[in-house]
């Protein structure tokens, strides 16, 4: 069991970098792009809807939303630029995954603007 566990886990890693390239490649159309963006960056970023330390729901939103995501996002991608873009996953997977710094500030700035919100909110609520 757990062997298959790995294999599967092994086959959605490879999904999520031929998203990634596919996301850059220009004749993905622009819906696509936007969706497989937004599926690639959450599967790759450390923040999660669901924190990985509450149980079982930490890893369940993990196991569940990022297959159907690449399932939806797959769908939406041209055949011709899946395979071309599934040739440079094998060659990514040797090296590891992108890291974009941007992104992840991008990310981190967003995470802390939704902590100031809610502070305010919930400051409001008992005052």
């Amino acid at each position: 069991m757990l062997e298959k566990m790995k294999i599967w886990a092994k086959k959605i890693k490879r999904q999520l970098f031929v998203l990634y390239f596919a996301c850059k490649d220009e004749r993905v159309p622009m819906y696509a792009k936007v969706f497989t963006a937004c599926v690639v960056a959450y599967a790759f970023s450390p923040i999660d809807l669901i924190p990985d330390f509450i149980p079982i729901l930490g890893y369940l939103d993990d196991i569940i939303l990022i297959p159907i995501g690449i399932i939806l996002a797959v769908k939406m991608i041209p055949k011709n630029v899946l395979l071309e873009c599934e040739e440079k996953a094998a060659e990514m997977m040797k090296k590891g995954k992108p890291k974009n710094w941007f992104v992840g500030t991008v990310i981190v700035f967003i995470w802390i603007l939704l902590v100031i919100w809610a502070s305010f909110k919930i400051y409001h609520l008992f005052i």
